[in-house]
């Protein structure tokens, strides 16, 4: 690329950390841009305000804002081929897929939860995310108002992600025994996908910046569990000197089992609430209910988590019978394969 790609982003939005450490991995220039300074640069709106929000060129050549950050990462595959994050081995492709869709769409309820629950974490998080984005030489008053608007519309949001005294147990659980089971990968390899980092990677480390960085509950947990998880993250935010090499990937005929034992906790949680939501979708039902580790679990219909199931079971149908038979071994190991097997409507019955 000739110039810098221009962003819009903040630190404490765990994607625009995400596609931060990825670009930089990735040695593609950037310019990030804080607060106002998008609409004062006269940069277009996206559809949907989301962050991180890229301005990148259409068809004709025209600038436009860009959401998404997984689309936006096979993007930068397709268009600038070096140091790619996505393995050529169709099969770990896929797991590096179903992985990086785990951190994105079931680790950020633990982030949100954590950040909006917790009143340390509340009054961290209200104080100092408003003042990142309006920046910190705003009166005090200013301040206090910003910080109080804020708060009440996340802390409004919570039922929406499934946060809630009902799930508490489920979130929380879930996020310990992944930190055990990353503590145990991480002593041997120093990604998820080897040698080098893949797509998973960036976004396991997007919602984990958060956990084990800022808000200060879910810190003290992942310095308990896991101080090898905690010193991961401050390595993967900045992986430019990183030379990877083709074969620093894991093979995907001989994952380690502590992949596997990652991949399980995969099953656990995000699995059924996956396939329960996007069975609520085709019914076109606001919200739904199912069992999550025996326990109940509610939460809103959310539409985009069920294309996310239905774009997983697409590059799963696209690999070859021989490749199929490879990742369905490994799915079956990691307790996945309802994930692209198990029908909507036994989801429904669950």
């Amino acid at each position: 690329m000739k110039a810098p790609m221009a962003l819009k982003g903040a630190p404490g939005s765990p994607y625009t950390r995400k596609m931060l450490a990825l670009l930089r991995y990735r040695r593609i220039p950037y310019r990030l841009l804080h607060g106002m300074a998008a609409e004062q640069a006269g940069l277009p709106k996206p559809a949907v305000e989301l962050l991180p929000t890229f301005y990148l060129p259409d068809a004709s050549g025209a600038l436009q804002a860009v959401t998404d950050s997984t689309p936006l990462l096979r993007r930068f595959e397709r268009e600038i081929p070096a140091r790619a994050v996505q393995p050529r081995d169709p099969v770990l492709r896929f797991i590096d897929s179903v992985l990086e869709d785990y951190a994105d769409e079931w680790l950020s309820k633990a982030m949100y939860h954590y950040r909006w629950q917790f009143a340390p974490d509340i009054d961290k998080a209200g104080s100092v995310i408003p003042l990142q984005y309006l920046g910190t030489c705003i009166p005090a008053a200013m301040a206090r108002g910003a910080k109080q608007q804020f708060s009440a519309r996340q802390i409004g949001r919570l039922a929406v992600v499934g946060s809630s005294a009902l799930t508490a147990g489920v979130i929380e659980a879930s996020y310990e025994r992944l930190l055990d089971r990353l503590d145990a990968h991480f002593e041997r390899y120093p990604f998820l996908m080897g040698a080098r980092p893949g797509a998973c990677d960036f976004a396991l480390y997007g919602q984990l910046t958060q956990m084990t960085q800022i808000d200060p509950t879910p810190m003290a947990i992942a310095l308990a569990r896991s101080p090898r998880t905690v010193a991961w993250v401050g390595l993967v935010e900045d992986l430019s000197g990183l030379e990877p090499g083709e074969g620093d990937w894991i093979k995907s005929d001989a994952l380690p089992e502590t992949l596997i034992a990652v991949l399980q906790e995969v099953a656990r949680c995000y699995v059924p609430m996956m396939l329960a939501n996007a069975c609520a979708h085709a019914q076109a039902a606001r919200e739904f209910q199912t069992l999550i580790d025996g326990l109940t679990w509610s939460q809103a219909t959310v539409s985009y988590q069920a294309k996310c199931v239905r774009w997983l079971r697409e590059e799963f149908a696209a690999l070859r019978p021989s490749e199929q038979a490879l990742a369905d071994d490994i799915l079956q190991r990691g307790a996945c394969a309802a994930l692209v097997h198990e029908a909507l409507a036994s989801a429904c019955a669950n």
